[in-house]
């Protein structure tokens, strides 16, 4: 009798013919790499511990990109030239519900260095979708074999694929005119959309209406600026509400804000129609060809960023076509998505299907271009992607989720 594939071997065995080495990465890994990358609320989903000499803090593997980053840059002959990747193993987060396992299984890829950015994030989506079908290759043949029942089964998972671009934020913010500080704060808060819109109202003016219990620090450093007075501040500040520095702040940091807050009182405030554009931007969510229009539009208002942005996205949706043919019909653009994702820094993608009665995400991924480089390695271009395993059985065999 003939053992078939599992699907995990079978979508490796896709990623091989496509070019993509396996590799397997160390499960135990260094935790302030993870924590540096998507944040201190990690900790609380990530098993955490440390080494026999109670140094360093290890953690088993969240994920498998940054353990991939890792050891790409610490075996490849050419960190900065190509290289593809594939992988299949568990992941471990732990989750409050019980039913939910902390070990699961992830497969995936990443691309490094991809010369043509635009056919690459293109075809990574294509391979997810390739992947969804060729794990549910093997179900659909045995149910065409089975009883009406089995063949109901064999029916295709409807999928939901939704793409995002944060290149598209970061090139709009590019053409308005403003501080870098300005444009780098509303980058970091991109992922806490509240925080996000309040930091937008104070840039534009509309927030120093709120005065906080901080106001009078920087009404009078606004009127003596300078680093030594905001220490000074600072300082007093500190002792006045008996408060000690904690969250790994200084007080360098702490004066260096106060200072950017009174410069903030001399700077214009940024204009009502920039600040439409930022929100009109948020607010697209179409079909690719309406979106592209859309998004045409706005850039040809905003600057030649923006319609660089725009080319690229424009670009990519030619490439879904060819590579996807009916299944570009199914993609959804919205440009609020992935802006709370961790470390992505462009293109991103879900790929949801019904789980337990609900769209839960089985494949998600995109582009993260600073990974390597804040890894100490080369800067260079990188994206990749991985399915939840355990969610994408579940979807095709019509079984309750994990993970």
């Amino acid at each position: 009798m003939t053992i078939s594939a599992t699907p995990a071997a079978r979508i490796m065995a896709l990623f091989a013919r496509e070019g993509f080495t396996p590799v397997d990465p160390p499960i135990m890994q260094p935790a302030d790499v993870f924590i540096e990358k998507s944040g201190e609320q990690i900790r609380a989903h990530t098993f955490l511990f440390t080494d026999p000499d109670g140094v360093a803090e290890l953690c088993l593997r969240p994920d498998l990109t940054v353990p991939t980053c890792r050891w790409h840059l610490q075996h490849a002959a050419d960190p900065a030239g190509e290289a593809k990747y594939c992988y299949a193993g568990p992941v471990f987060r732990y989750h409050a519900r019980s039913d939910t396992p902390h070990e699961y299984e992830q497969v995936g890829l990443e691309w490094f260095a991809a010369p043509d950015a635009v056919a690459a994030e293109a075809q990574v989506l294509a391979l997810a979708v390739q992947s969804v079908r060729a794990a549910a290759e093997e179900g659909a043949h045995e149910a065409t074999q089975a009883t009406p029942a089995r063949q109901e089964q064999a029916t295709p998972v409807p999928l939901a694929i939704t793409i995002g671009d944060i290149g598209l934020m970061r090139a709009l913010l590019e053409d308005i005119d403003m501080p870098p500080r300005w444009r780098a704060r509303l980058l970091r808060r991109l992922r806490r959309p509240q925080a996000f819109h309040q930091t937008l109202r104070e840039l534009s003016g509309d927030g120093e209406r709120a005065r906080t219990s901080l106001s009078p620090l920087v009404d009078e450093l606004a009127e003596q600026p300078g680093m030594e007075h905001a220490l000074a501040l600072a300082e007093r500040e500190l002792d006045a509400r008996q408060l000690e520095l904690v969250g790994g702040r200084t007080l360098e940091e702490i004066a260096t804000r106060l200072l950017e807050k009174a410069e903030n009182r001399h700077l214009p405030p940024l204009a009502q129609e920039q600040v439409a554009m930022i929100e009109q931007l948020l607010t697209i969510r179409a079909p690719l060809k309406p979106a592209i229009v859309q998004l045409g539009k706005l850039a040809d208002a905003a600057g030649a960023a923006s319609r660089a942005a725009w080319q690229h996205f424009a670009a990519r949706v030619e490439h879904f076509a060819r590579l996807l043919g009916d299944d570009a019909r199914r993609i959804l653009f919205d440009a609020a998505f992935g802006q709370s994702f961790d470390y992505y820094t462009g293109f991103v993608f879900e790929i949801t299907a019904p789980v337990r009665g609900a769209a839960q995400a089985v494949a998600g991924g995109g582009r993260y271009d600073n990974m390597l480089a804040s890894l100490g390695g080369p800067d260079v271009p990188a994206l990749g992607m991985a399915l939840n395993m355990p969610r994408l059985l579940a979807a095709l065999h019509g079984q309750e989720a994990a993970a």
